[in-house]
């Protein structure tokens, strides 16, 4: 018999026990849509379901379905609300038995010497599922081969497809429906119903057949807070099926508030946080769901692809042989590829090859654990033993968001400390590294709070403590104008931190103000090694080698700053003077130059040879006071002349300076010409103040 959405169509016709074809069932025939709360999962591989639904092979797990007269229990389907033919045995026996599911089973032919009035399912960590099969609420029994015709159960579909009517059957009292909670008479998933107002109910006919329905929109039914937690879940799941996450959830977070112990609801739920990349909240639902139901398949499938996800290799293998089946080959593959590249990352860390280490870090994320706390601590401290700083606080500040997801690894060691610990030790080294020596202290406390016995945790909180209190001495010996006392303090400190930049920039600072020159380059050189981009350093360098009449040095530096620093006066002012400086050491004949001012205006042609042949770049303003162009650029470059104070700024009205403008060919106005050391580098007619700036900066740099 084939399952209601597998291949072929649901077998609901009732036969003899030879196997003749019999009558079509029409109870059977409407119910053939329903699936349990499992069943109708989200879990469809082509719409991007995070986890395959698991291939079914036979299992010899069986559940018993006993009647009232005590007879022995025959093996029954629980994968889906199976019709079975009287006779024909268990259909789709031994598949996995999974919460939330509802049987549905016609009774044995009177042959068979039983009359059943109550089907009971049972599953492991979960009580007996009783459907009533008796003929309205007087609990009188009735069997197929003598049915009462007359006394057919509240809301029975009769075979004209009407509902029953007063007279044909008897109504309970009204009363709220609920999803069996695994305690009592009721398992798992069963739908038990009060009323049969409301268009839904559970219904038992003559022969015992069990079924339910709903009617009503969804939406609507959410809206007034009368959803049953059946329609919710099939709501949820057409959302997910259009990998609409948010939605979905919304739809099983409401089946899971009206039954909060039911495993399927709680799968299901999973699955829409898995989409919406919350993975830390679905294996929280995926480890509820097999507290609920240990033998639920999916539910351990899923939670090994979320813990392998997470980096807990261990974890992920034991929740992949606990689903009852073989694993299958490809995660099982991917799991075995993420184990090898840690066990290549440790052994990497422990000879100091950092760059293996970050190489062995980036193909485990590849290879699945993509959101793992762990390798992403491990790469930070790759890239901060690599003296890439910047990169490595980004991936920590971008990773503390999977926080939350420490309690899985509370007992996971790592490198000798506490997985959690780890990355809190390594974080502190970052934020030390560069200068936030309170967060890092905050950090390193942290670790220690976690894992206190380890005495690599406790080195490290010592040691930061040790180099937060030398910086601090040293800032205030410094701010007195004890120079060479602050720099013995942060001596001191690098003791504790031999690569500390920020304790090396302060050394070379105080070093400078002592008038140790070579000395404060040295200690700026290996600060810069380790961190290549410390404006700070680059600048008491550059300052450095001005003291040291290294002007060549001292520009190249400078120049850089500028890159980095355009709006900085000092800086730009600093380079100007340096240029200067290097200009006069190589014999060059310096005149008429001077730092910023205004735009100089020229008027003959010998003095615009001279202005544009002066070292450094000249920018050449060619304007008339009436153009409107001119008047509303004019203010621009004024603007320019001051941001930009190491250029020469020129301008040239060519109505009073025709024979400027006719030598230069210049025919329309605002141009701007660009000359370095004589010879034009740049023509640009009307530009835009964004291209002008551009320009200016290119090559006054």
């Amino acid at each position: 018999m084939s399952r209601a959405g597998e291949t072929g169509r649901p077998d609901h016709r009732i036969g003899s026990d030879s196997g003749a074809p019999g009558r079509l069932d029409p109870v059977a025939d409407r119910f053939k849509t329903v699936l349990a709360l499992e069943e109708n999962k989200p879990d469809f591989p082509d719409l991007g379901s995070p986890v395959s639904p698991l291939r079914q092979h036979a299992s010899t797990q069986t559940s018993s379905c006993s009647s009232s007269s005590g007879s022995a229990g025959k093996a029954v389907p629980t994968a889906a609300i199976v019709a079975r033919k009287p006779g024909a045995g268990a259909p789709d026996a031994g598949r996995l038995c999974h919460s939330g599911e509802l049987f549905v089973e016609f009774s044995p032919t009177a042959a068979e010497g039983r009359d059943l009035k109550t089907a009971t399912h049972r599953r492991s960590g979960s009580g007996p599922l009783i459907f009533s099969g008796g003929s309205g609420g007087g609990g009188s029994s009735s069997t197929a081969s003598s049915p009462v015709t007359n006394a057919l159960p509240t809301g029975n579909i009769c075979p004209s497809g009407k509902i029953g009517k007063t007279g044909m059957m008897h109504r309970t009292s009204p009363r709220s429906d609920v999803l069996g909670s695994g305690t009592g008479n009721y398992g798992h998933g069963s739908i038990i119903r009060g009323g049969m107002g409301g268009g839904g109910g559970v219904a038992s006919r003559p022969g015992g057949v069990v079924g339910i329905w709903n009617s009503g929109g969804s939406n609507a039914r959410m809206a007034t807070g009368r959803m049953d937690p059946l329609e919710a879940t099939r709501a949820g799941n057409e959302h997910y099926k259009k990998g609409q996450y948010g939605e979905a959830l919304a739809f099983y977070d409401k089946a899971v508030a009206m039954c909060p112990e039911n495993a399927a609801c709680r799968g299901n739920r999973a699955a829409a946080l898995m989409g919406l990349g919350r993975l830390e909240e679905a294996a929280r639902e995926c480890e509820e769901a097999v507290r609920l139901d240990p033998t639920n398949g999916r539910a351990h499938q899923r939670l090994a692809c979320l813990k392998l996800r997470l980096g807990l290799v261990e974890d992920a293998r034991k929740h992949h042989f606990l689903t009852g089946q073989p694993p299958d080959p490809v995660e099982l593959q991917k799991l075995q590829s993420v184990e090898r590249h840690w066990l290549k990352c440790g052994d990497a860390r422990k000879v100091g090859d950092w760059k293996s280490v970050l190489r062995e870090a980036d193909a485990a994320i590849a290879a699945g654990a993509d959101s793992s706390p762990l390798l992403v601590a491990s790469r930070a401290e790759a890239l901060f033993h690599l003296h890439q700083l910047d990169e490595a606080d980004s991936i920590l500040t971008r990773s503390l968001k999977f926080e939350d997801s420490f309690s899985f690894f509370s007992a996971a060691k790592i490198f000798g400390m506490l997985s959690h610990s780890y990355f809190y030790i390594v974080k502190a080294q970052v934020d030390m590294a560069l200068g936030r020596f309170e967060n890092a202290i905050m950090a390193a406390e942290k670790a220690k709070q976690m894992d206190g016995r380890n005495i690599g945790v406790t080195t490290v909180l010592n040691n930061i403590r040790s180099v937060a209190r030398a910086r601090a001495q040293g800032n205030e010996l410094f701010k007195s104008g004890n120079f060479a006392e602050a720099c013995t303090a942060y001596g001191e400190g690098l003791k504790y931190d031999p690569s500390n930049p920020v304790l090396l920039c302060n050394r070379a600072a105080c070093r400078s103000k002592l008038g140790q020159w070579v000395k404060s380059v040295e200690d700026c050189n290996e600060a810069l090694r380790i961190q290549p981009n410390y404006t700070k350093a680059l600048l008491r360098r550059a300052d450095s080698y001005a003291k040291l009449e290294r002007w060549s040095e001292s520009v190249r530096d400078y120049e850089v700053l500028r890159k980095e620093l355009p709006g900085d006066n000092e800086v730009a002012e600093a380079l100007f003077h340096a240029q200067i400086a290097l200009k006069t050491s190589r014999g060059e004949e310096i005149s008429n130059l001077k730092f910023g001012g205004e735009v100089e205006e020229v008027t003959s042609a010998e003095q615009f040879r001279a202005a544009v042949s002066l070292p450094g770049a000249s920018v050449v303003y060619f304007m008339t006071a009436s153009n409107l162009q001119c008047i509303q650029i004019t203010p621009f470059v004024d603007a320019l002349c001051t941001r930009y104070p190491s250029a020469n700024f020129l301008k040239v009205d060519v109505k009073r300076s025709p024979g400027i403008a006719v030598a230069e060919n210049v025919r329309v106005v605002p141009t701007f010409k660009i000359y370095k050391n004589g010879k034009r580098v740049k023509e640009m007619i009307c530009p835009s103040q964004q291209v002008l700036e551009y320009s200016v900066r290119h090559y006054s740099l």
